[in-house]
């Protein structure tokens, strides 16, 4: 690849806005589409939601859900691969949302699956989980950036669990802090946004302010799930993240999965979604 992520990320986003279309195709999901619940049915749904982002400027990244195609296996691996081709024969960047988080050569592992060249599950970035703390996480950050590629380290999430970890510390250096310090380190000698992003749950950008958390000086792409169906609304979500809202990519899935199946109803959901994101 010619450009690093961060570079890419934030072109698409420049052209198509700060959308990123999630396919999460739950067993609910299905049976409302008229789908059977099984790999045939993941691999319908797949191709229907990349039609309808690939027909539509609304998008600037697709983030399947890695778990909801694990559940069946080998064969759902097999779909999620087709789904990532699909999506770069479609020119949409990819973000597999696999939360990985390791030690030493398991976490090579995990980077060479989903980072490497060469790889069927490659994606343009992946989601990882810092529990074992944030450098256990280097050998995929050192492949992702030699790839051209990026990561999304988990900082703050929605969960009511999620607090009791991530808010710890001592007053003023959280986990979540301490998370997002070192990918503002990492991202430091970038020109332009960096490659290596955070997850920030849009409904607790809050907590980010109470944890004394610098989203702008992070210089990270910021992966913000909870738009629409989870209750955050697009001009609360750009008064939270104030000066960094720039560098959000706004995820939403059921929001507009659920107007699914016909193409024509899911272009009409993403337009609407970007608009509304768009809104000054």
């Amino acid at each position: 690849m010619s450009q690093p992520f961060g570079s890419r990320l934030a072109q698409a986003m420049d052209h198509h806005g700060p959308l990123c279309l999630g396919i999460d195709p739950h067993r609910q999901l299905l049976n409302a589409w008229g789908l059977n619940d099984d790999p045939a049915g993941l691999a319908t749904f797949s191709k229907i939601v990349i039609e309808a982002a690939s027909e539509t400027t609304g998008v600037a990244a697709l983030k399947p859900q890695v778990a909801l195609y694990e559940r069946f296996g080998s064969a759902g691996f097999a779909v999620l691969e087709e789904t990532l081709q699909l999506a770069r024969e479609a020119n949409i960047l990819t973000i597999a949302d696999a939360k990985r988080g390791d030690i030493g050569s398991t976490m090579e592992g995990y980077a060479q699956a989903w980072l490497a060249d060469g790889s069927a599950l490659a994606a343009d970035a992946v989601t990882l989980t810092a529990y074992l703390g944030y450098e256990s996480l280097r050998p995929a950050i050192d492949l992702a950036l030699s790839h051209d590629r990026g990561v999304f380290v988990l900082a703050l999430t929605s969960n009511p669990e999620g607090a009791s970890v991530q808010h710890l510390g001592p007053q003023g250096d959280s986990v979540a802090k301490r998370i997002v310090d070192a990918t503002a380190q990492d991202n430091a000698t970038v020109t332009g946004l960096g490659s290596i992003g955070l997850v920030i749950g849009a409904t607790v950008i809050d907590d980010a302010k109470a944890l004394n958390i610098d989203l702008v000086r992070a210089n990270a792409p910021i992966l913000a799930p909870g738009y629409g169906a989870q209750g955050a609304q697009a001009a609360d979500m750009r008064e939270g993240f104030g000066e960094a809202w720039k560098n959000v990519l706004v995820n939403s899935s059921r929001g507009i999965l659920q107007h699914g199946p016909e193409v024509a109803d899911l272009k009409s959901a993403i337009d609407d979604a970007r608009k509304d994101i768009n809104v000054k």
